[in-house]
């Protein structure tokens, strides 16, 4: 979308709607479909009876790597191979993160952000929407 200066990018065939839209701001925030929460999180009932959700300690917010379309997550180029990143290491704007699989094409997905990868949240092999928190980066 940087490439070609695109805002909105829309496709609709067969059945299937794809919508990427660019945030104006440096950090984007999308709203999933789905609520997801990790298995690093735990949830907490008030006295009051309503759950809430027990965040980790950070001292600073984390940065949050999001899928740009629905399809099947995975963290490295082949079965057998590494992963792309893992907890730990360092990315840049145009690190690879991981791929996602959508009708048959491998797409690349970048960090488009620069830190430290805190989380793996999605799993691998296994189905992403749009919007879905693939990674938070510190």
């Amino acid at each position: 979308m940087k490439k070609n200066d695109l805002s909105v990018f829309e496709i609709e065939k067969d059945g299937f709607r794809l919508k990427l839209q660019k945030s104006t701001t440096d950090q984007t925030t999308v709203a999933a479909p789905l609520a997801v929460i990790s298995p690093s999180k735990s949830a907490a009932t008030t006295s009051e009876g309503a759950t809430a959700v027990a965040k980790p300690a950070a001292s600073a917010p984390l940065k949050e790597i999001v899928s740009p379309m629905v399809g099947t997550f995975y963290q490295a180029g082949s079965p057998d191979g590494a992963p792309f990143v893992d907890v730990g290491n360092t990315v840049t704007e145009d690190t690879v993160v991981c791929i996602i699989e959508a009708m048959k094409v491998m797409n690349e997905i970048k960090a488009e952000t620069s830190g430290v990868i805190a989380e793996v949240v999605a799993e691998n092999g296994k189905p992403v929407q749009f919007g879905q928190v693939l990674f938070r980066v510190r």
